[in-house]
């Protein structure tokens, strides 16, 4: 999940106060014994009888002396795991678990929204029919230290930054290849999405650099996925302003005053622009009442009786993930983690946390001098980081178009628009959901497993 103001920018500190507030915790609870073996979990609270799909969960200690311990889930593939692909999946924020990548977009298990379900103290889990493991071993980590049930032994082991993530990201990788020697032969894919357009393209290019620097374990990197992913955060705050005109958001005459007013520039305005500033204020009231991560949905309200919306449903995470059988099931070690949290936007996180890459683009543009092949999606609901943004980027890329925009089709329904790109050697096919938002196989589930079957095995999407 990206959070951003329409209008100003974050502000990011380093206060070590407040992260010896996280470390006392461990101190408090006493140094967990620390086992780099994964655990089969055979059953789960809230699905009934044993997981028909073979789940482990377990740590990778990562940094000097290894005082970050990054969770993560595995979970094989349900149809040929020796040869399938292995994904590594990120989840955005940064921050947010990837539990739910997991449970709300394309793990084998998603929650039940029934009325036993919400009044069960555990809440009900099913299978998910449309899950990417049916085609695709999967690693769901969490990751920076703090993100999820991942922590530090350490106070300093919470600080981190973009590149940092994604170097124990590599280191991480590295090191569960050599747990498990049986898959070092697969393809390998990095994914994620929303704040994951930054981080997973840093991962891959650490890879890249690993390869070419016979660092065993080698790893046979085929591409990467990204959905509705960051790229830049000053590029995506105008191309926001541009779907919303395009979505009627926003009146043709609103939109050009901006334009012309704000010079383009709509993050850091000059104090003495008050033309500029009284638009921005205009755009705003449009905008702001508005569910950025699906235009068409609901906010949360406090009417009575309550009304649906999405961000009440997630409310089951915290009481199945905060459950303590729920943790003894998944062998979460005593006393690391107080809370669990979905997304992790505490002060202490975000002061922590420095985003020292403000733009992802010029490591793409390296990436199409590599035999790479990338599947970019994006819901074209989503106001947070439209596809607009996508598009233009791909545009900086310079990769010639080999199938221009179409139509690609589920049960002979449109299921969203597709592009196709390639030089010869790196291929990039970037798609919309149609109907989705932020992000999109939490909203077109079946339409977003087809569209990766489709492209994992070199088909056309439609």
């Amino acid at each position: 999940m990206y959070i951003h103001s329409f209008t100003s920018p974050r502000i990011h500190l380093r206060n070590l106060n407040v992260l010896l507030q996280l470390f006392s915790l461990l101190i408090l609870f006493g140094p967990p014994q620390i086992s780099h073996a994964a655990t089969i979990v055979e059953s789960l609270p809230g699905y009934a009888g044993n997981l028909p799909f073979c789940l482990s969960t377990g740590y990778i200690g990562v940094g000097e002396e290894e005082p970050v311990q990054l969770f993560y889930y595995f979970i094989e593939s349900e149809r040929a795991p020796k040869t399938d692909p292995v994904l590594i999946w990120m989840t955005g924020g940064p921050g947010c678990s990837s539990l739910s990548g997991l449970m709300l977009e394309n793990g084998p298990l998603s929650f039940s929204y029934s009325p036993a379900s919400w009044q069960s103290e555990i809440p009900k889990l099913k299978l998910n029919p449309y899950s990417w493991t049916k085609v695709a071993s999967m690693i769901f980590v969490d990751a920076p230290a703090g993100t999820g049930f991942s922590y530090a032994t350490t106070a300093e082991g919470y600080y981190s930054d973009d590149i940092t993530a994604s170097r124990h990201i590599y280191e991480f990788l590295k090191k569960w290849l050599q747990e498990h020697a049986e898959f070092q032969n697969n393809p390998i894919y990095i994914a994620g999405d929303s704040y994951s357009g930054i981080t997973v393209p840093l991962v891959v290019q650490e890879i890249l650099n690993g390869n070419k620097a016979a660092i065993r374990p080698l790893m046979n990197l085929k591409g990467y996925i990204l959905g509705n992913p960051l790229t830049s955060e000053e590029d995506v705050l105008s191309s926001r302003y541009k779907y919303a005109h395009r979505m009627s958001l926003l009146s043709d005459e609103l939109y050009e005053e901006t334009r012309v007013n704000c010079r383009g520039t709509y993050d850091t305005v000059d104090a003495g622009n008050t033309r500029c500033q009284k638009d921005l204020e205009a755009v705003s009231n449009a905008l702001d009442p508005l569910y950025r991560y699906h235009i068409l949905e609901p906010t949360c309200t406090t009417s009575i009786p309550p009304k649906w919306c999405r961000d009440r449903d997630y409310h089951l995470f915290y009481v199945w993930a905060n459950n303590l059988k729920v943790r003894e099931a998944l062998h979460i070690r005593e006393g690391t983690k107080i809370h669990w949290a979905r997304c992790n936007f505490t002060q202490a996180f975000t002061q922590a946390h420095r985003r020292n890459v403000l733009s992802s683009v010029d490591y793409h543009r390296n990436f199409t001098k590599e035999p790479l092949h990338a599947l970019i999606y994006s819901g074209d609901q989503d106001l947070s980081v439209p596809y607009v943004d996508t598009l233009a980027w791909i545009v900086k890329l310079n990769v010639s178009t080999i199938d221009r925009w179409r139509p690609w089709l589920v049960k002979g329904q449109v299921a969203g628009y597709t592009t196709k790109h390639s030089n010869g050697h790196y291929r990039l096919t970037f798609s919309t959901v149609k109907g989705a938002g932020h992000t999109a196989p939490e909203y077109k589930p079946q339409e977003c497993q087809l569209m990766f079957i489709r492209w994992l095995s070199m088909h056309p999407l439609d």
